[in-house]
């Protein structure tokens, strides 16, 4: 008996040994892929695998395990924010009850579709999981085209919450919920606290932070949640959130300064409300689109956003009669009551009302809202019939144009910050107006891993050192190699600045003049080659092309010939480029596909005796809207001699999905330009499906004028208070509206050919509705 108790003794120890030593084995630090994948062999519910501390290299993890609800299984790390997947890693997830958490991808990117995916393979994948405290930060594909998303998720129940997500630069939404399975289908996911950091303009379609569902499955429910998250800065393409299934939530959560809109784009019965939008007048920055039926919006908040058309502070759609799942089907049956707009520039109802987007809204209600912008009297457009809105008991501004006899009274608010630090009315005339903003809103630093910093990761212009450079051969290409992002690099002489070698732009860098402008000559066929992550100011230097080689396709700024995920900025300012004639094709920015400009600004400036274009955008061919810069802005500048165009801006296709491009065209003298052999059926200044366009203000003397392609609906494109003179004017195609102002042929009589200061013309001088002076102004 003795025996047998003493046996039974030894083999509850033994038992008992054997269980802790696994226990132990899969709760400990692993450092390497293998020990992962051996370590899940033997897991069990309620255990952990920690990833120790340090760079794990290209590692492909596939987390595949069961827990259960009360002994989920964990993927962690040794150390958070000291563990970080770079290269080419990635990981996926499969099974039941797995909780992942501190995981860092950066300075790679994945090489499947996915950087974090909730399955294995179409019939594998991930339920009642949670992402949580993870980050991925600028973990993007160096392709600019190559698609991918970053987080993908599938199966049901799954939590992703205070994860940090930031810089997305290629193709691809940032973070879906895919609906492609009928395991996917009401699949309550929640999405909570999680930070979104920026994300720059992509240029054309894909762009999205997040999305939920896709047109094929898009009268499938989701109901998905997604709650007090912080979006920072997003700006891919024209929906921040495209909403593409049914019954989904977006509640709680806070869009700073984001370019686009939280948009309903399929699916019915969507539930947008108590959300904070704060535009602080960025350029696009929207608010809520309506589309689809059954769809509420109630109690958000928005303050100073800019957007226009599809991208307003409140877009309430035209529909397709009969669409397909891909198109807009019509407004039915929407509730959109107790917002508030303040200082919000566009109000858009009926929005893309054309031949086809003809079913306009139907037994939808607009009750208590407040629009209030004394700044702007015209804050409501309408392209087609509103009858279908009931309007009831909202306020407007006192200079506010009203759309209805009923349902809007004009009242006189006091403005002051509310307990969240948001601008809004100390009372109103009648009780229930308006938003009335509930429970936590979230910030930054409420959102997120606490543990992962959230700072400016890109430099500034002039936020570095000063770097003096004397004449010589090449100084200035030495200074700029040595130089570091932000630095301000001085020329202290006139001249003797001879460049033997393309100085390579890698990081946002000025050059500039201690006092009177610096003369450059070189003898390579670029002299500045911007490549990705760099950018470039240049002001009060002259450029002179005598000493360059006779090359075709000479330019003196190009971009990398290679795809640049990151946007760059190019300013000019108070700079001469002259003798750019060596030979028939002599480009002063050149630039090629996969590039996309932020901002190219150029002013006062002048450009003299140039075989070829000063600045041609026009790269970027097909039907998908993509484009080579966002903002182009050219003003007070004179281009005399010019063979080729001043700009070719293309944005081809008829897709809907981005904002710009920008163009600002003011006060330029035009003098002998676009009569080149080589420009022959060309003209000065050419523009293809650009959305917003303003040329005013110029001179065109005896050159090409003006072609405009308008497609892509809404544009917005003026051209008034322009003199052409032996000029050729404005030729118009497209099926979109255009505006053409004051226009002159009168001679503008220039008394100096070099400063293109007028005459006491007061035929040029004193006419148009601005009494502006046109032409280049006086420095």
């Amino acid at each position: 008996m003795k025996i047998k108790i003493l046996f039974c003794i030894l083999l509850s120890i033994s038992f008992y040994a054997c269980n802790n030593n696994a226990s132990k084995k899969n709760n400990s630090i692993i450092s390497s892929v293998d020990a992962f994948n051996e370590a899940l062999k033997t897991i069990q519910p309620g255990d952990s695998i920690v990833l120790s501390k340090g760079i794990w290299k290209d590692a492909e993890l596939l987390f595949e395990a069961k827990g259960t609800k009360e002994k989920p299984i964990t993927l962690t790390v040794e150390e958070k924010g000291a563990t970080t997947l770079e290269g080419a890693s990635y990981l996926r997830m499969a099974g039941e009850y797995l909780v992942v958490s501190g995981l860092v991808f950066k300075n790679g990117f994945t090489p499947t579709s996915e950087v974090i995916s909730f399955k294995k393979d179409k019939n594998n994948f991930a339920s009642n999981s949670r992402l949580t405290e993870c980050v991925i930060d600028n973990y993007s594909n160096p392709e600019r085209r190559e698609q991918d998303y970053w987080i993908g998720i599938y199966g049901k129940n799954n939590r992703i919450d205070h994860n940090h997500i930031e810089g997305k630069s290629n193709l691809g939404v940032t973070m879906a919920v895919r609906l492609n399975s009928k395991e996917f289908i009401e699949n309550h996911h929640q999405i909570d606290h999680n930070y979104f950091g920026p994300r720059q303009t992509l240029g054309s379609n894909g762009g999205e932070t997040l999305r939920i569902g896709t047109s094929h499955h898009s009268l499938s429910n989701s109901n998905t949640i997604v709650e007090h998250n912080y979006f920072d800065r997003c700006a891919g393409e024209l929906e921040i959130i495209s909403s593409k299934s049914c019954q989904n939530t977006y509640r709680n959560n806070v869009f700073f300064e984001c370019r686009g809109t939280l948009t309903m784009r399929h699916g019915n019965e969507t539930n947008v409300n108590n959300n904070v939008f704060i535009g602080n007048g960025v350029p696009s920055t929207g608010g809520i689109r309506v589309i689809n039926g059954k769809q509420t919006v109630e109690n958000n908040y928005a303050i100073g956003l800019t957007g226009y058309r599809f991208g307003g502070a409140l877009v309430v759609m035209n529909g397709v009669p009969n669409s397909p799942l891909n198109r807009y089907f019509q407004v039915s049956d929407a509730k959109i009551k107790n917002n508030t707009f303040i200082n919000c520039d566009y109000i858009q109802l009926c929005a893309g009302s054309d031949a086809e987007r003809s079913a306009t809204p139907i037994n939808s209600v607009m009750h208590n809202n407040i629009f209030y912008n004394e700044n702007k009297d015209d804050s409501f457009t309408v392209y087609d019939d509103i009858t279908g809105i009931d309007f009831q008991n909202n306020l407007i501004s006192p200079n506010t144009k009203g759309i209805s006899k009923n349902g809007f009274t004009a009242t006189k608010l006091v403005l002051q910050k509310n307990n969240y630090g948001l601008l809004a009315p100390a009372t109103t005339p009648t009780p229930g107006l308006g938003a009335i903003i509930k429970g936590e809103i979230p910030s930054k630093e409420t959102t997120g891993a606490s543990w992962y910093p959230k700072v400016n990761k890109t430099a500034s212009f002039n936020s570095g050192k000063t770097i003096h450079v004397k004449p010589g051969i090449n100084t200035l290409f030495d200074a700029v190699k040595n130089s570091a992002p932000g630095d301000i690099i001085k020329l202290t002489a006139q001249d003797g600045y001879l460049q033997t070698k393309t100085i390579e732009i890698k990081h946002p860098i000025t050059i500039s003049t201690s006092s009177k402008k610096s003369t450059i000559t070189f003898e390579k066929k670029s002299l500045f080659d911007i490549l990705n992550g760099g950018s470039l100011k240049l002001n009060n230097l002259i450029f002179d092309g005598k000493e360059a080689p006779d090359y075709a396709g000479n330019a003196v700024i190009r971009t990398s010939k290679y795809s640049m995920n990151k946007n760059y900025k190019l300013l000019i300012d108070n700079c001469d480029f002259k003798n750019l004639n060596i030979n028939h094709s002599y480009d002063v920015i050149k630039v090629f596909k996969n590039t996309m400009a932020d901002t190219i600004s150029i002013t006062n400036a002048t450009f003299k005796n140039i075989t070829g274009n000063i600045l041609s955008l026009d790269k970027e061919i097909g039907e998908n809207g993509i484009f080579n810069a966002e903002f182009v802005i050219l003003k007070n500048n004179v281009f005399s001699n010019i063979d080729g165009a001043v700009l070719n801006l293309v944005r081809d296709g008829r897709d809907e999905s981005t904002f710009g491009p920008f163009l600002t065209f003011d006060h330029n003298v035009l003098d002998n330009v676009g009569h080149g052999k080589r420009n022959k059926n060309k003209k000065s200044i050419s523009l293809v499906g650009v959305q917003n366009a303003i040329i005013k203000n110029s001179i065109f003397n005896n050159s090409k004028g003006i072609q405009m392609h308008l497609v892509v609906g809404g544009p917005i494109a003026k051209v008034h208070h322009t003199n052409f003179f032996k000029s050729e004017k404005v030729v118009v195609t497209g099926d979109q509206k255009y505006e053409i102002g004051t226009i002159w042929s009168l001679d503008p009589k220039f008394e100096n050919m070099e400063t293109y200061s007028l005459t006491n013309n007061s035929e040029l001088t004193n006419k148009g509705d601005d009494n502006l002076d046109i032409g280049i102004l006086k420095k």
